[in-house]
């Protein structure tokens, strides 16, 4: 049993190491909106603009949109002024809740990614969905499979066939991205940027979102109403 848990330490933090890499790796962030008004949230720190959206428990690029149920994302952009760089550092974010003194700090994408991938670090049952909603998929797990019997290979079941739809008329199925990739891909970059740039924010939220009366992002001296 010794010898199992320590094989189970080592994975997890090697799988954690990987996802930290990768974080760093990948990072892109989103697609900044046009003008920093156009963020619903949006303030001036020094030269800089900051602007700010909050997407409850979701987080996106393009068609596919998925859920991070145990954790608040924001995202953020920030503007410099044109032809300048500016230096992002997610660590300076924080969320307050209901006016409260105590603060929600940002968790690292690997860290999200990590819970995400690894449900049964948690232990407890992970919801296994897709909905659609406009054309834009929602999940939280992975694709249903099933197993003849106990330890057995697990096989998918087939996909009844689709009707090519208006965007897709050839009917070409489209790759899916991993929930975990596309988290830390779209996750606000640190470092150096020159012009916009954008990305998602987490912060650990176990609590009922209609709990929620007010929602502030304090970056430096800026405070940011996000409801």
């Amino acid at each position: 049993m010794r010898c199992l848990r320590s094989l189970c330490a080592v994975l997890c933090a090697v799988s954690c190491a990987m996802l930290c890499a990768a974080s760093l790796a990948w990072a892109q962030g989103t697609t900044p909106k046009s003008t920093l008004e156009d963020y619903p949230a949006h303030a001036t720190v020094g030269d800089v603009g900051v602007g700010a959206e909050f997407m409850v428990h979701s987080f996106s690029r393009g068609e596919q949109m998925f859920i991070a149920p145990d954790y608040l994302v924001v995202e953020v952009a920030m503007f410099p002024p044109k032809g300048q760089a500016v230096l992002v550092e997610p660590g300076k974010f924080s969320l307050r809740i209901n006016g409260r003194k105590a603060v929600l700090f940002v968790q690292t994408p690997a860290a999200v990614a990590a819970s995400l991938n690894h449900p049964e670090w948690e232990q407890r049952p992970r919801a296994d969905a897709a909905i659609g909603m406009g054309g834009i998929g929602v999940g939280t797990g992975q694709p249903r499979q099933t197993a003849p019997f106990p330890g057995a290979p697990q096989s998918r079941l087939p996909q009844p066939p689709r009707a090519p739809d208006a965007d897709n008329p050839a009917g070409i199925e489209r790759e899916r991205v991993k929930p975990e990739e596309l988290l830390v891909e779209t996750a606000l970059p640190g470092g150096d940027h020159r012009g916009p740039v954008s990305g998602f924010l987490y912060f650990a939220f176990k609590g009922k979102t209609g709990s929620i009366k007010s929602l502030e992002l304090l970056f430096e001296s800026a405070v940011l109403r996000l409801r």
